[in-house]
C-alpha cells in the first residue's frame, strides 16, 4: 500500500506518494520528537534495518508525516504509539523548523518541521515495533553532543541538524 502525504508541488499543497516525495525532494510538513527522561536525557531510536533510507541510524524518539489534515500534536502522538508503544504525557510544541538534507539512496528530504518535547520515565517500558524500530537508548545531550562530532555517519542527517543548529531551541523548554 502506498502511503499519501502533504507535499507542496508548484506552491500547492497537494497529496503525494511518499517515496515520490523524497525521491524528488518536495518540501513537506513533518513532526518530530524528542522525549526526555528525569534526568534530561534523550531517548533515541535506531531506525529499522528494513527502512527505505537511513535504514539503522540512530535518531530522535520519533517523527513522521502528519496524514492530510492531521494536527501535527495528534500526529506525534499517534506516531509514538505506532513506533515505541508509548502513551507520553503532554508534549510541548517548541518552534517549527525547516531543513533540507541528502539522506542516501537518491533521497532528499525537505521537511517543515513542528517539534515537539515531552517528559517520559526512563524507567518505561518501550515496546518498539520492529518495522519501525531496531532499537532504543537513553542519551544525555552531551554525550550524543559529542558521539556526533566523534561518529557523525551513525545518525540520521535530521537528528546531526537538530542537536547542531536547534538544540537551544528544544531543549529552553526544560530550563
Amino acid at each position: 500500500m502506498t502511503q499519501m502525504i502533504p507535499a507542496w508541488v508548484d506552491g500547492t499543497l497537494t497529496a503525494v506518494e511518499k517515496y515520490d516525495v523524497h525521491r524528488r525532494g518536495l518540501r513537506h510538513p513533518a513532526i518530530s520528537v524528542f522525549l526526555l527522561d528525569e534526568e534530561g536525557r534523550i531517548l533515541l531510536q535506531q531506525r529499522a534495518l528494513s527502512k527505505y533510507h537511513t535504514p539503522g541510524l540512530w535518531a530522535n524518539t520519533c517523527c513522521t508525516h502528519p496524514h492530510w489534515g492531521e494536527d501535527p500534536k495528534a500526529c506525534a502522538h499517534r506516531r509514538l504509539r505506532e513506533e515505541l508503544g508509548l502513551d507520553a504525557p503532554d508534549l510541548q510544541h517548541c518552534g517549527q523548523i525547516e531543513y533540507r538534507a541528502e539522506v542516501g539512496t537518491d533521497m532528499i528530504e525537505h521537511e517543515v518541521v513542528d517539534l515537539f518535547v515531552g517528559y517520559y520515565p526512563g524507567s518505561a517500558e518501550i515496546t518498539p515495533n520492529p518495522s519501525e524500530v531496531h532499537a532504543t537508548c537513553w542519551r544525555s545531550p552531551s554525550d550524543l553532543h559529542q558521539s556526533l562530532r566523534e561518529q557523525p555517519a551513525r545518525f540520521t542527517p535530521w537528528l546531526q541538524i537538530y542537536m547542531e543548529k536547534h538544540a537551544e531551541l528544544l531543549f529552553a523548554p526544560i530550563g
